[in-house]
Formats: structure tokens, C-alpha cells, sequence
């Protein structure tokens, strides 16, 4: 078995003989590289990325954009780099070894492996490191402190390092002067010390060991200075944005049952300590204004244990209080009636601070505990007028026990307004919260049509939460909804219109009528309405929005006083225009802001950046580079034009470049600008590559059988020979040339063709588009699968004797039905393949909760009409009904927990085919879902598939797993990959 777990070479592959590299085998996965989290220090100087292994540690880079300095951090991930670009912070991980033998001794909580912070001062090498890290916050504004949450010293393991101890020492030295600083405080406040319930009690309770399991001790480290100040039994902890304060909760001791909890507001550069509230039971949603000189937390304070009910209120705090004051609870005027505070819904100040924005919900009734469980029915009601079915309820149970509707708090006026409720459950709002006018959109009372449309109709309201006023605005909307950053206009887009409109607080205006070409998907082959392209953003003052069409930006004025616009346009040249958003925290686009653009041309793929003026128009639409390439993501310094982007082909893995020059000047503006190509390589991931056999990637034309020209992607082995005859599998989905540039690593794949691992292997893989009508999405995959495969075997270098099939899902569908329909494939394999339209149109999509109605009528199926409109459709289409003509032997893997098709479609395919007497095999990966999880089971069917298409296509000898099976009594002792004898 074991020479044939990593794969063996077939026969008739003679240019192995003369060629030095290797084909790709099973054992490749693991230390395969890709870029993982990356990012740029706001002044451009530093760019930090992660490189990742399929199966093993992981490096974090950090790198001086201009290349004069490099330092690796092993398995360093989950970082930040202070907003003065001068730190970066960071989470060490253990070791993969570390981790999976704990799995293995089936370790749990303190005794698995602990992460650790790093923190080093960016282009030094020193690294400072603290064990057993639970979590860390940065502030967003602030660069010169940390803080971070360990696990406190009682669980250490015994035998600490003498550093540890020094540590040990500097925690009770760090805490003694937080004592210090608490004693100022009672002095300064002319507080009696040691009162009961005072200050006085969270220090003598300070020394005490007894933990409880989720608390740790809070570390506020000062990265200039090198000082620390720690907390002890720290549950919860907030950093205000500007860094200006540390809110934390901290637990009494367990030991201690008359000792309260206390909520402190910690100022780190005045080393003050403040307690704004002390007793209760639990604490949550802490939220700092943006200048940090307000917070709101909610409160449970007064239950018992045994309490059925608890009632959540909210406290209040702002500089110059003395503590936190009782704001909002269930009686405060403005709450509606049967109302409380909710402890799920959010807590968050606008952003000027001037209002407090919260969730309420019902007042649910107690529990009954009356009725011991032994007694107790355990049911599901399925009612006809229920909004969700049954299953979906119990999928949504803890979203809907959570639900919370918002409300607003204007602390100016203390006055509450409710805007959401059941009847209205989702609030969009405006300007950061400050807006005049907040959205609500509801779909109350239509909800069930969704069982067969897929979607529901919405109405859109108006709402003032200065006064809680709502206003209707729209009815039975099918489209999105856009409100403006300021909250002066509404816009929508209508998708049976297919127009935008706006609203400006009167009227109701259409402002996309002026525009020539669509503003909806224009390729949409499903029997619905299109959806639009959407939205690249509003201008400053809402004073216009721009958005796009299939390949450029037009920009629409919301008052539709100027005929609309074409900022950029690339519909001649076939080349798709996107906005980059390269500030995270953009809000809308300013007047003369150049814009970054990322373009992607349809002809030949090849993709690239340009940018123009936001004011300028067409005119001003500059080309930086367009190259033969896939495009990943694009990044930007915050304070300078330095980029960061990746780039790839199906031959070159994805690496990062830079258009920062090697030892280039900072200063220098021009080299550094928007006019240089990224075309600096910083990143050279996989150089184990070259030894190995890889392939090319090339579009291909043919005449489908309906006259329509067709395209796809054909990958050929490297050193291909148009003189050769070779094996082919066609991979296909629906449209997928678009990938042309994509690099595919040897990976074990969820499911789909593992496409570089067979090409390595000799094969050519051929992936057509399919394009569909409505009823008969069959035959609309034969036209395009079988007319392509057939054209490229009039090429000559097909066998057309050895050409198999492979897709999963939708792609596992059209591989049923098209053996049915011909003789031409050799081999093929089905993943979750629905088999009977008939019998799957009234099921369960159960990792959703969703009936499947409105996938056949409306979308992917592409029926269009309903079983008893057309059930003739539905037979025509579906591959059981006509697997009396089927020659092809078919594998198929059908999981016993795929939540998307159900598993007993694959169950419906192979009992009628082995009733048939045809070749079929299942594979039911338990427990598993509709796209393999677990890594273990993705390197089980990688090898599964290879020997199959290798004993079909390149007459290998077939494993035992195939001509005799594994009977349930061997199961988990043999795996059936060895050859039979």
C-alpha cells in the first residue's frame, strides 16, 4: 500500500524517460506556500505578510518597502502595526507538531499548547514574547501602547524559567503600583478607605490566587517605555479608538463570595485608575465614544441565581463623572411597552458622540420549570402561515433568540426613540449615526413566497431618530438598497424596472433613465430578473453617485438635474473598470480624488490597474499596466502612493509586488506614484515548483452545436506534443474562462479537479462555459461540454478513446445527466449530484433551513417554471429517468451530512444504476459535509480519483477498493488503495 499511496507513474508516459522534473505526487500538499494576512504601515515603509504552508508553520515577513531590510517571524500571524507605523504586534503560535500531538492525547484548556505575543519595534531584531496569550487589542489611532490578556498565573505550569519568574515579579511590582495609583485616586475623590463596596475592596481582593477559568490578567504595555501595568482576573476589556483609555471588567475571587466585580476605566498616559461600577452579575458591550471620553456598557446587576427573568440595562459614563450612571433600562421613558434592553444588540456611540445607539427586544416570559424533562414532548409544528418552515426556524433559533431592534439615545436631549421592531427588523443608518434620516426595510408579512422565489418583496421607510417618525417610501421593492453617507437621499434599484431611483425626503425620482447600455447583468442566464453591478460610491455632499455597467462608471446625479455621465468606459475594448477602495474608512469620494482602478479585459483575461480624477471624466483615464495576469488583492499605504498587490498566472504562483523601487527614496513621489507598474517582485513563494512538471493555460474557440461560439480553458502538460495523443478529463461548473490567470496549487481540494496534479501527470484538463437558456439546463451542458470536447479531439492530439468527466454540485448534476446523453466519456465522477428533479424539488437545502423550490424556478436549476406547471421538464432533466443508456462507469460521493444536496440523491443514482447493472461506486465521507472539511478526507479522495482516471483513461491496474470494495466489517481497518493481485 505504501508505494501507491503517493501515486506511481502509468505506461506510455515516455517523456518522463528524458525529462529531469517530476511529476506531482500526493506527498507535495503540505508544504505548498501561499501569502495569507498582509498589510502596509500607514507612512509605506513597511510591509508585513504572512507566508502559509497547506500543513505545517507558518512565516511572518516584515520587510522595508524599499527592500534595505527583511526579518522572518515564525508561525507569527493575527498581526497589527501601530498606527504610527513604528510596532508591530503580533500572535506566536505553537508549533503544528505541538498542536496535533495535544489533539492526539486529547488535550483540552490549559493543557494544550498556549499562544504567546510578540511585539518588536519594526526594522529591529530584537523580539519581546509574553506566554500564554488569550488576546490583545492595539488602538486604531494610537501607536504607543498594547493591551493584552493572559492566562493568570495559577494555571502556569510549574517549573517556570528564571525569566518567568522575573516576570512574575515585574507583575507583582506592576501591581502594586496600580494599587498605588488607586490610593491617589481615594484620595484625590476624598473616599474613606476600606469602606464596604469601595475601592478598597478590589485592592485587598488584588493578591488573592482564586481564579475563575475565563479571567486572565491584563497587561497595558507601554511600547516606548517598556512599562506595564497588570490587572488581575480580567473577563472583559475594551481600548478606546484614540488610545486614550482601557474600560475592563474585573471578577472578585472565587474563593471570595461576599467580594463584588468591578468595572474600571484605566488612563494609561496619566496612570490613573478610576471604578465605574462595582457589584452585579454580568457585564457587556463596552463602547468608547471616538475621543474616548464617553462609554456605555450593559448591565445585569440584581438577579438572584435561581431568577427566571434578568433585566439588562445600560450605564453610562463621560469624563468628570465620578462613576457610571444608570442611562437606559426597561422603564426609561421612549421604551415601548413590553420592551427591555437587550443584552445582544449592539452599543456604539455616533460618531460625534452625541447619540447612543442600542438594541431592544421583547420581554419574554419565564421559563416553565415546572415540568421535569422526563415529561416533556419534544415536537416541530409546521404550520402553512408560517413565515420560515420548521427547519429554518431551528437553523435561525439563536439569530431569533438574539434579535434585538435598534434604538436611539440622544444624549443632548435624553430622549429615547425605538425605529426597529418586529414589524420593521432591519435599520440602516446614516453619517455614523448622526444622520436626519435612517433606513428601514422590511419584508413583514411576505416572507413565504421566498419558498419558491428565492428572494422577498421590501418596503423601504424613512425614519427620523430625533423624533422616531418613520415614513413610507417605496412598496414591494425587489432590488438593493443604497441610503447616502450623509442621509440627505435614499437610492434603490429596481430590479423589475431595471432603473435606479433616489429619494430626496419628497419624491421618488428614476435618475438612470438617461443612461444607453445596461446597468444590470447582462450575461444573467437564470429565469429571475438581473441584478445590477452596483454601486462604486456617493461623491462628497451626496452631490452624486457613481455606478457601474458592465465595464464602466457612469455617474448619476440624485436630483436628476444633469443627464448622467460616463466617468470611465471600457465597453469597446471589452475591459472591465472597478473602483479600489484602498482606505478602509473611506466614506464617500472627495472632488479631485484619484481614483485606483482595477480593470480585467474579457478578451484575453490579462488584468491590471489604471486610475483617473474623480471630476475629470473619460479624459483622464490613464492605463498603469495590464498584463497577462491574475490580479489579487490591491493595497495602499494610508499616507503614501505605496502599493501592494499580488499577482499570478496558472504557472506562476501568487506573488507580491510593489511599485516602491529597490533602495528607493521615500521622498520621491514620482517613482514611488501611481505612474509605476508594481512590477517589483517581493515575494518568491514555491521553488520547489521547478522540479516538477507543471503545464500552460490557453483559451479556446469552438462552434457549439447551436451555431454560438463558445470558450474555455484548456491546460496542457508542460512540454506538450501536438504529435501525441493524450487522456483529457473536462472540469466544468458553469462559466470559468475567467480564471484563465489563476494559479491552481497541488492541493487536496474540497471537491472540485485538483486540475495542476493531473496536468503534472500527462493529462490535458479542458474547462468549457457553459452559457444556459431556461428549461433545459441538460441539454444546455451537452452543447457546450460535448461540442467543445469533440472540437478539440478534431485537433488531433485528443484520444478520443479516454476522455473522462469530473465536476461537484451543479457540476456533479451536469456529469449525471451527460452520461446519459452520450457515449463519449470514458470515465466520470459526481460529486453531490442531484439525480431526480423530481424527488429534490420539495426537499430541504438543511445547512440553511431553505426549501428547494426556488432553486429549479428561479436560479441555478434554471426550470423556470414549477413541478406540476412543467413536470415534464423535470423528468426530461433529470439523469435517473434515463440511466438506461448510461455506458459510462461513474463514481459518485454523496455525504450522509451534506446540508446542500440531499444525500439521498446520490443514494437514488447508485441503486438505480447498480439495479441497472451499471458501474457505479459511492463514497459517503461520514459526518462530512457538501464540500469535504476535514484535510484527511480531502487526501483520501485525491488519491481515490487519481487511481480511478488512471485506470480508466491510462490503464493502470485498479486498487481492491474498486474491484472488490470495503465491507463494512473492514471499515477503518483497510483503506483499498493497494492493487489487487
Amino acid at each position: 500500500m505504501k508505494y501507491l499511496l503517493f501515486g506511481w507513474l502509468a505506461a506510455g508516459f515516455p517523456l518522463l524517460a528524458i525529462c529531469q522534473k517530476k511529476p506531482l505526487d500526493h506527498s507535495v500538499y503540505d508544504s505548498w506556500q501561499s501569502i495569507g494576512q498582509r498589510a502596509i504601515s500607514h507612512d509605506g515603509k513597511w510591509f508585513v505578510y504572512s507566508i502559509d504552508v497547506q500543513e505545517g508553520d507558518p512565516d511572518l515577513v516584515i520587510e522595508a518597502s524599499n527592500g534595505s531590510y527583511r526579518k522572518s517571524l515564525p508561525r507569527g500571524s493575527e498581526f497589527v502595526i501601530t498606527a504610527d507605523s513604528r510596532y508591530l504586534i503580533c500572535r506566536i503560535r505553537p508549533t503544528y507538531l505541538q498542536m496535533r500531538e495535544a489533539k492526539i492525547r486529547k488535550s483540552k484548556g490549559a493543557d494544550m499548547p498556549g499562544d504567546s505575543l510578540a511585539i518588536m519595534q519594526l526594522g529591529k531584531d530584537s523580539v519581546f514574547k509574553i506566554k500564554q496569550l488569550k488576546s490583545f487589542q492595539v488602538p486604531g489611532k494610537q501607536g504607543d501602547w498594547v493591551a493584552f490578556l493572559t492566562s493568570p498565573a495559577s494555571e502556569n505550569k510549574k517549573g517556570a524559567s528564571a525569566r518567568d519568574s522575573v516576570l512574575l515579579k515585574a507583575r507583582t511590582d506592576s501591581l502594586l503600583r496600580v494599587i498605588d495609583s488607586l490610593e491617589r485616586l481615594v484620595h484625590r475623590t476624598n473616599r474613606k478607605p476600606g469602606a464596604k463596596g469601595d475601592i478598597a475592596d478590589w485592592e485587598n481582593s488584588a493578591g488573592n490566587t482564586g481564579q475563575t477559568p475565563a479571567t486572565g490578567d491584563l497587561h497595558v504595555h507601554n511600547l516606548v517605555t517598556g512599562k506595564e501595568r497588570i490587572f488581575p482576573r480580567v473577563l472583559h476589556y475594551l481600548v478606546s479608538k484614540n488610545g486614550s483609555r482601557v474600560l475592563l471588567e474585573s471578577e472578585p475571587p472565587s474563593a471570595d463570595s461576599s467580594a463584588l466585580r468591578y468595572i474600571l476605566l484605566f488612563n494609561p498616559s496619566l496612570d490613573w485608575v478610576d471604578t465605574l461600577s462595582r457589584g452585579g452579575n454580568e457585564y457587556d458591550n463596552f463602547s468608547f465614544s471616538d475621543d474616548g471620553l464617553k462609554l456605555a456598557y450593559t448591565a445585569e446587576r440584581d438577579a438572584s441565581p435561581g431568577d427566571l427573568q434578568r433585566f439588562y440595562r445600560i450605564w453610562y459614563y463621560q469624563s468628570g463623572m465620578d462613576s457610571a450612571r444608570l442611562l437606559i433600562d426597561k422603564n426609561s421613558v421612549g421604551m415601548t411597552l413590553g420592551m427591555t434592553v437587550s443584552p445582544y444588540g449592539p452599543v456604539e456611540f455616533s460618531q460625534s458622540g452625541k447619540r447612543l445607539l442600542f438594541g431592544v427586544a421583547p420581554i419574554e416570559p419565564p421559563r416553565d420549570t415546572t415540568l421535569p424533562e422526563l415529561d416533556k414532548v419534544h415536537l416541530d409544528i409546521w404550520n402553512y402561515q408560517d413565515d420560515y418552515l420548521q427547519p429554518e426556524q431551528l437553523k435561525r433559533l439563536g439569530q431569533d433568540t438574539q434579535r434585538s431592534y435598534l434604538s436611539v439615545y440622544d444624549l443632548h436631549t435624553n430622549t429615547l426613540h425605538q425605529l426597529g421592531s418586529e414589524q420593521i427588523p432591519q435599520v440602516l443608518e446614516t453619517r455614523e449615526g448622526d444622520g436626519n434620516m435612517f433606513v428601514g426595510i422590511t419584508d413583514f408579512g411576505k416572507r413565504i413566497e421566498r419558498q419558491w422565489t428565492g428572494t422577498t418583496r421590501k418596503d423601504i421607510y424613512a425614519m427620523n431618530p430625533g423624533t422616531g417618525e418613520t415614513r413610507l417610501v417605496t412598496k414591494d421593492l425587489l432590488g438593493p438598497v443604497y441610503p447616502s453617507p450623509s442621509g440627505k437621499f435614499i437610492l434603490w434599484y429596481d430590479n423589475r424596472k431595471r432603473q435606479y431611483f433616489c429619494w430626496d425626503g419628497k419624491v421618488a425620482r428614476c435618475i438612470s433613465d438617461g443612461v444607453r447600455v445596461p446597468l444590470y447583468d447582462e450575461q444573467n442566464d437564470m429565469p429571475d430578473d438581473p441584478r445590477p453591478y452596483g454601486l462604486a460610491g456617493w461623491k462628497q455632499g451626496d452631490s452624486a453617485v457613481l455606478v457601474y455597467d458592465r465595464y464602466g462608471i457612469w455617474v448619476l446625479d440624485p436630483l436628476d438635474q444633469f443627464r448622467p455621465y460616463l466617468l470611465v468606459d471600457g465597453r469597446k475594448s471589452r475591459q472591465v473598470f472597478r473602483y479600489i477602495k484602498t482606505d478602509p474608512e473611506e466614506k464617500y469620494i472627495r472632488p479631485g480624488q484619484t481614483l485606483v482602478l482595477q480593470l480585467f479585459n474579457e478578451v484575453d483575461k490579462s488584468s491590471g490597474l489604471a486610475s483617473c480624477q474623480a471630476d475629470s471624466g473619460r479624459a483622464g483615464l490613464k492605463i498603469l499596466f495590464a498584463e497577462p495576469v491574475y490580479l489579487g488583492a490591491v493595497q495602499r499605504a494610508r499616507d503614501y502612493p505605496v502599493f501592494l498587490v499580488s499577482k499570478e498566472s496558472f504557472s506562476r504562483p501568487p506573488d507580491l509586488y510593489t511599485n516602491m523601487p529597490l533602495n528607493g527614496r521615500y521622498t520621491d513621489s514620482e517613482a514611488v506614484g501611481m505612474t509605476a507598474r508594481c512590477s517589483r517582485r517581493i515575494t518568491s513563494l514555491n521553488p520547489q515548483q521547478a522540479g516538477y512538471l507543471w503545464g500552460t493555460a490557453e483559451l479556446f474557440s469552438w462552434k457549439a452545436y447551436d451555431g454560438k461560439t463558445a470558450t474555455g480553458i484548456l491546460y496542457k502538460p508542460e512540454n506538450f506534443d501536438a504529435r501525441r495523443t493524450y487522456p483529457m478529463i473536462c472540469y466544468f461548473y458553469e462559466r470559468l474562462s475567467d480564471g484563465l490567470n489563476q494559479y491552481i496549487p497541488p492541493a487536496p481540494t474540497p471537491s472540485r479537479l485538483n486540475i495542476s496534479f493531473f496536468v503534472s501527470r500527462g493529462y490535458l484538463v479542458f474547462a468549457p462555459d457553459i452559457h444556459y437558456g431556461t428549461g433545459h439546463p441538460g441539454k444546455d451542458a451537452f452543447n457546450y461540454v460535448v461540442s467543445g470536447a469533440r472540437a478539440l479531439v478534431r485537433k488531433g492530439f485528443v484520444d478520443s478513446t479516454r476522455i473522462g468527466i469530473q465536476g461537484q454540485s451543479w457540476g456533479g448534476y451536469q456529469v449525471a445527466y451527460l452520461i446519459t446523453a452520450t457515449h463519449l466519456f470514458r470515465a466520470a465522477w459526481a460529486g453531490a449530484p442531484v439525480a431526480n428533479m423530481t424527488s429534490a424539488y420539495g426537499g430541504i437545502r438543511w445547512s440553511t433551513g431553505l426549501n428547494r423550490q426556488f432553486q429549479y424556478e428561479k436560479t441555478q436549476s434554471r426550470i423556470g417554471a414549477s413541478l406540476w406547471d412543467k413536470p415534464q421538464l423535470y423528468i426530461d432533466n433529470s439523469p435517473l429517468f434515463h440511466l438506461q443508456a448510461v455506458t459510462t462507469p461513474l463514481v459518485i460521493m454523496s455525504n450522509d451530512n451534506d446540508g446542500a444536496v440531499p444525500w439521498y440523491q446520490g443514494i437514488e443514482l447508485f441503486t438505480a444504476m447498480r439495479r441497472l447493472g451499471k458501474k457505479v461506486w459511492l463514497l459517503d465521507y461520514n459526518g462530512e459535509d457538501h464540500n469535504l472539511v476535514e484535510r484527511k478526507n480531502r487526501k483520501d479522495i485525491q488519491i481515490r480519483e487519481q487511481q480511478y482516471f488512471d485506470w480508466l483513461l491510462k490503464g493502470a491496474q485498479p486498487p481492491v477498493w474498486i474491484t472488490q470494495g470495503i465491507p463494512a466489517v473492514r471499515k477503518g481497518k483497510t483503506w483499498g488503495f493497494e492493487l489487487e493481485e
